[in-house]
């Protein structure tokens, strides 16, 4: 006995909501195909995703924590699966789609640059004037253009709500897909998976902040939502400032928001009346959201991380360094565009060296991009100062 995929489409129209995004209802792809017989659209999608090189490239990209640094810090690889982990929870809780949100979980990083938010940073002020640079737009780039799979078009030919979830901070009219203007609110399942990225750097990054000396007991009483997480570990006589304490306290954390978040938005959800995925995109605000009280505590949170953790002297220094390899390296490119990759070079005309540049670079992993620098910046000047009076500068 086997479960085609009528089956599935089958079990779908059993088990989810109505307002789920079905995948007998998709939108298609831009290359059609012939449907799989056992597995789903959405199924299809993660599965190339999980198989492509930008995905496997993740394990070697910085979270905060530049790659290398720690055997146990994130790496935007255990980040992305811890999103689509809690993105699965969320989904199945709802009723929703869960391949769709784990795909879109599991895709929402692929455009970043190496070395983390500071990486991405810089390349935004290199190409300030050059269109930009955002890490969302760039993971569509990479699933619709970058990877190459296919004999006759680039790209992994995703469906369009795969596509369409990749794109946040939409905008009014600024957010377009194929030609067709984005509606501020996505369907549910793609905001699930914008929730669970918010959900999973919340906790793991207090976690790596506690590894990393960064972060002690004392400074995170001072937040009320620590304060509520810590409460079991005490309960069970743990002893503060333990391994052991701190671990369940980060668990706790976790599965707190993710609670909430689940509750909330099941009230939401309710009182907003949808019948159907489509009269999600109509509705005045998310629906997948914190209750008012969690909002507030999580962007305690939030700021709380940003002034202990992320612009922590000590990791700003480090990534700081990194970066201005990175636009060392960005400017060898842009005067000898032969040393870029093939697929690279064959872009070039079409999207300018500075664009071939910048999307070579943000495939990088933090090793690649640094060994590149040493090769092409470092060595290279160094060899030009021994034989030329007129020194090379990056």
């Amino acid at each position: 006995m086997l479960k085609e995929l009528t089956d599935l489409y089958r079990q779908e129209d059993r088990d989810l909501a109505p307002y789920a995004v079905r995948n007998s209802g998709s939108r298609g792809r831009r290359h059609p195909e012939t449907a799989h017989p056992f597995r789903s659209d959405f199924q299809r999608d993660r599965d190339r995703i999980l198989h492509s090189r930008a995905f496997r490239r993740l394990e070697y990209k910085t979270q905060v924590f530049l790659n290398g640094s720690g055997d146990h810090y994130r790496t935007r690889l255990t980040h992305t699966i811890e999103v689509a982990a809690i993105a699965r929870t969320m989904a199945r809780t709802l009723y929703l789609n869960e391949d769709l949100a784990e795909t879109i979980a599991l895709a929402h990083d692929l455009g970043h640059t190496p070395f983390g938010h500071a990486g991405e940073r810089r390349m935004q002020a290199l190409l300030r004037d050059d269109g930009g640079f955002d890490h969302n737009a760039q993971a569509l780039k990479v699933v619709d253009e970058l990877e190459i799979k296919y004999p006759s078009y680039n790209g992994l030919n995703l469906c369009w709500e795969v596509r369409s979830g990749l794109i946040k901070h939409r905008d009014g009219n600024t957010a377009v897909l194929d030609g067709a203007v984005l509606p501020a609110h996505p369907f549910l399942e793609a905001q699930v998976a914008d929730l669970a990225d918010d959900l999973a750097y919340y906790g793991h990054d207090v976690d790596d902040g506690l590894d990393a000396g960064l972060l002690n007991q004392e400074m995170l009483m001072t937040l009320p939502l620590w304060r509520r997480a810590v409460l079991p570990a005490e309960q069970a006589g743990l002893e503060p400032d333990s391994e052991r304490y701190l671990a369940f306290s980060v668990r706790n954390l976790i599965d707190m928001m993710v609670g909430d978040a689940i509750r909330h938005s099941a009230d939401l959800i309710l009182a907003s009346g949808v019948a159907a995925s489509g009269d999600v995109e109509r509705c005045d605000g998310a629906l997948i959201a914190f209750s008012p009280e969690f909002a507030l505590m999580t962007g305690e949170l939030h700021d709380f991380l940003f002034e202990n953790v992320y612009f922590h002297p000590e990791v700003i220094g480090v990534n700081h360094i990194a970066s201005d390899r990175m636009e060392n390296l960005f400017r060898v490119y842009i005067a000898n565009p032969e040393l870029l990759g093939d697929h690279a070079r064959s872009r070039m005309e079409r999207v300018g060296v500075k664009r071939a540049a910048a999307d070579y670079i943000a495939g990088m992993t933090d090793r690649f991009a640094m060994n590149e620098y040493l090769r092409l910046c470092e060595h290279g000047e160094r060899r030009r100062r021994r034989h030329s009076t007129s020194p090379f500068q990056v």
